[in-house]
């Protein structure tokens, strides 16, 4: 009955996001699929987790419409996220929410999925609003390096602090609505503390693959580095500078994810 739920409730909500513009089609019935999982296997608290995380991402790349006007040309993909795109950033979190069936007493599920949530919302904010910081964000792998706002790989204070609250607030609640009763100082240091930790540093190293192996490309006619491939926003035809070419903006989403929940499995057995 859960399930059944379950479904109807992520058929609702993908649907209210396809009509919003957030989803296309294809993304529209990964969200399905994946909120089907979430919300029939896990229930309501990791319900909470993922909407908040829809959510707000959602409102963040729809706000500071001014400051992003140019930024269109650096990313692959649009606002209206796409299968790939919702699988990227929450396919981790569906298999710690369908690994909660098989291990239902276990809090391992829970800060799996909480922390790939986490890493993923993190690196969201740090996008979305890194472009208010009132200096040019540097390059990860070279801080002397001032690069142009959007850059893969380029981080900002506001980027960084960003991306800290971003993750706070999926380690809050994921310590607060927790379905393990644990005291007062159980839920802070096992859940929001490492939490935070784990996804924050999953953002930085979206951040590190961005500016090292994710597939760049450049438009000859703008003189622009992009994500963009085969064509730029102008038309033109897009040469790849470096990379690998099978890593995308999705992949790298993906491995931001599973790094979050790798730390935070790493430093809970310490």
């Amino acid at each position: 009955m859960q399930l059944l739920i379950g479904f109807f409730l992520a058929i609702i909500i993908a649907y209210a996001a396809y009509r919003a513009h957030s989803l296309n089609v294809s993304g529209a019935f990964a969200a399905a699929f994946t909120g089907t999982i979430i919300f029939g296997v896990g229930g309501w608290q990791w319900a909470v987790l993922l909407l908040t995380f829809f959510i707000t991402s959602s409102a963040l790349s729809r706000a500071f419409k001014k400051q992003k006007q140019n930024l269109d040309e650096k990313f692959s993909k649009g606002h209206e996220r796409d299968a790939g795109q919702v699988f990227g950033n929450g396919g981790v979190a569906t298999f710690f929410a369908a690994l909660h069936f098989f291990l239902p007493d276990s809090p391992l599920p829970w800060i799996g999925f909480a922390a790939a949530l986490a890493a993923v919302n993190a690196d969201t904010w740090a996008t979305e609003l890194g472009v208010l910081n009132p200096h040019p964000p540097r390059m990860i792998t070279n801080p002397a390096k001032v690069v142009e706002k959007g850059t893969s790989g380029g981080i900002s204070l506001y980027g960084t602090l960003a991306s800290l609250f971003g993750s706070a607030l999926i380690g809050l609640l994921a310590a607060t609505l927790t379905p393990q009763i644990t005291s007062y100082e159980l839920r802070l240091t096992n859940y929001f503390l490492l939490i935070v930790f784990s996804g924050f540093a999953g953002s930085l190293f979206d951040s590190l693959l961005g500016g090292t192996v994710q597939a760049m490309y450049f438009c000859p006619k703008d003189n622009k580095e992009t994500e963009k491939y085969p064509l730029h926003t102008c038309g033109a035809e897009t040469v790849h500078i470096r990379g690998w070419k099978w890593l995308d903006n999705d992949w790298v989403n993906f491995a931001c994810s599973a790094f979050g929940v790798m730390i935070a499995l790493i430093v809970r057995a310490l």
